[in-house]
């Protein structure tokens, strides 16, 4: 078994694939959409409207998709109703922040990966991001290779653990 991801994943993880408009336009159910486990699903969770305009830009090039909350309330609500795979949450949230976002998690079926975003983001919050469970730190403001780097690699590392599930659960 290979110890990374192939040169083929690595390639669709740094370079999302451009995508027509007739292609973005059908939700998963249709016939001819990719399933959930071949798309990148994130959730952003910001409050700030900066946020939001940047990664609606970022994946609107690709075959990504985004949902955005702006609360952790709305977020959660969101989390029960669709699949995501990846949380990108920012640290200074109004309602209890990315930690109630982490802790509750873990209560879904396929508990998604949580990424942090700061413009405070340091050593000592990049190891409580990690300590306590969470995926990566993200800072801002956002560099448009690493915010794909990290996300890919957050959703490659999901869809994987999934599969080992699903093999597990199968024998």
């Amino acid at each position: 078994m290979p110890s990374g991801p192939s040169k083929d994943v690595a390639t669709v993880i740094a370079n999302p694939v451009p995508m027509s408009a007739a292609d973005r336009s059908p939700p998963w159910g249709n016939p001819g959409a990719a399933p959930p486990d071949r798309v990148v699903t994130v959730l952003a969770v910001s409050p700030f409207d900066e946020d939001h305009i940047f990664l609606t830009h970022l994946f609107s090039h690709s075959n990504w998709r985004m949902h955005q909350a702006r609360s952790c309330s709305e977020a959660l609500k969101l989390l029960r109703q669709h699949s995501i795979p990846v949380v990108l949450c920012e640290a200074e949230m109004p309602d209890q922040g990315w930690k109630r976002i982490l802790a509750e998690l873990g209560r879904l079926p396929e508990s998604p990966l949580l990424i942090v975003t700061s413009h405070l983001a340091d050593d000592a919050l990049w190891a409580e991001v990690l300590n306590l469970g969470g995926y990566d730190l993200l800072m801002k403001p956002f560099d448009r290779l690493e915010v794909l780097r990290v996300i890919g690699l957050a959703w490659l590392h999901w869809k994987e653990h999934r599969e080992r599930l699903m093999e597990t659960a199968a024998r």
